[in-house]
């Protein structure tokens, strides 16, 4: 496993940001290194911090997170993008990326998506 993971949260809600940072500083190997409130400040943040994971809520304004995760893929092919919802209907059908729901998002389950979806070393 690369040591640490760089991570970017990407949500509309603030308190769900907060939180799952608040998640990554008690996992061990993540590290959170910037957010984004929107798809489109999403891009922007990628472009800037190289994450190498992305946690992104499918519901935002200005481009969902469907969106956002293709462009994303597009422009940076190693990078790891995780789709969130709350809502477990809200999972992209078309989407090629992983999924998870908020509530379920905890260590061993980021440690077991990193494993299953991280760049050959």
């Amino acid at each position: 496993m690369k040591h640490p993971v760089r991570v970017l949260v990407v949500d509309d809600q603030a308190i769900v940001r907060d939180a799952t940072r608040s998640l990554l500083e008690a996992t061990r190997d993540f590290v959170a290194v910037g957010e984004a409130a929107s798809g489109i400040e999403a891009l922007t943040a990628v472009d800037e911090l190289d994450p190498d994971l992305v946690l992104l809520d499918v519901r935002m304004p200005d481009m969902d997170g469907v969106e956002a995760a293709q462009r994303i893929r597009a422009a940076h092919s190693d990078t790891v993008v995780v789709l969130m919802s709350s809502d477990p209907r809200a999972r992209p059908r078309a989407s090629s990326e992983a999924f998870v729901q908020k509530e379920r998002l905890k260590p061993a389950l980021l440690r077991d998506l990193w494993a299953r979806f991280a760049p050959s070393a």
